[in-house]
Formats: C-alpha cells, structure tokens, sequence
C-alpha cells in the first residue's frame, strides 16, 4: 500500500548481475488515509444532527430562551400525542415510570431532566408525569418547546 523498493546507487556505474540488493522504501503515502478520514468526516457531519431523539410529538411554541447545555448526554422523557411515555426512545408503562427514574437517577451525576410533551396532551397528564420525575430523583426538569411562539407582552 504505497510501499515501493529503492535502488542502490552504490556501484559506481558498474553494472553487477545478482549482487545488488535493493533496501525497502521506508516512506508510507497517506494520501488514501486521508481521503478516507475526510470522507468520514463528511458522513458523521451529516449524520449527527440526526441522532436526535426519534419521538415524534408536535411541541408547543413558545418565547422562552434555551437552556444551556451540559456534559453529559441529556435524559429526555417524551409523552405522544396519544398519551404513551417515553423514556428516550423506549415506551415504559406509567407504573414503572418512578423505579425506571431512580435507577437511572442513581447512575448520573445531574439530577437534569427534559420533558417533551405533545401540544394537545392534557395539562393534567403533563403534571402526572413531571410529580413522577421528582419522585425518580429528579428536580431539574426542563420542558422543551419549539421557538417561535407567542409572546404576552404588549411589544409583540
């Protein structure tokens, strides 16, 4: 793979049969290397925005701002517009809902959690689900929304 033989120039013009040995070329060409690497590079940069979770839900639209980002990746429990609860992108039943919670809770460092609900799921629900999040061990809930809403001041 770009490994090459170098002559020997040591014979002074003198041509000899059979006795000179050519010494493998020490160089290794890293222009394939390269172009694989780019090209994986390019596939990932796509790729990843994709990698969200794949729950589908119409999220409400609001003003608010976001929140920053943390170090680990976020837990997300999303609730459809049928009202099943997801836990990333596993369906769990509303019973085992607080014991998932807390072995998770008990595995991370942040107590961080973001809420996706449909926009057309009952409020009650919402709340349902939020109280069993606090009792899995987690008191930083953060519900997510699209940008864009409307806003309640008189400004616009």
């Amino acid at each position: 793979m770009g490994a090459g033989v170098v002559q020997k120039t040591g014979d002074r013009g003198r041509r000899r049969r059979g006795r000179g040995r050519s010494r493998p070329m020490a160089e290794i060409n890293v222009t394939p290397f390269v172009d694989v690497m780019l090209v994986l590079l390019i596939i990932f940069m796509v790729a990843a925005p994709l990698m969200t979770v794949g729950v589908p839900v119409e999220l409400p639209k609001t003003a608010a701002s976001a929140l920053p980002t943390e170090q680990e990746e976020p837990l997300t429990v999303t609730i459809t517009p049928e009202g099943t609860v997801m836990l990333q992108t596993t369906e769990i039943a509303t019973e085992q809902l607080v014991t998932r919670l807390r072995a998770v809770a008990a595995e991370r460092e942040s107590t961080r959690i973001f809420l996706r609900a449909d926009g057309n799921v009952p409020y009650s629900i919402v709340m349902q689900v939020m109280g069993a999040l606090n009792r899995g061990g987690f008191s930083n809930i953060g519900l997510v929304t699209d940008t864009g809403g409307p806003t309640l001041d008189e400004d616009g």
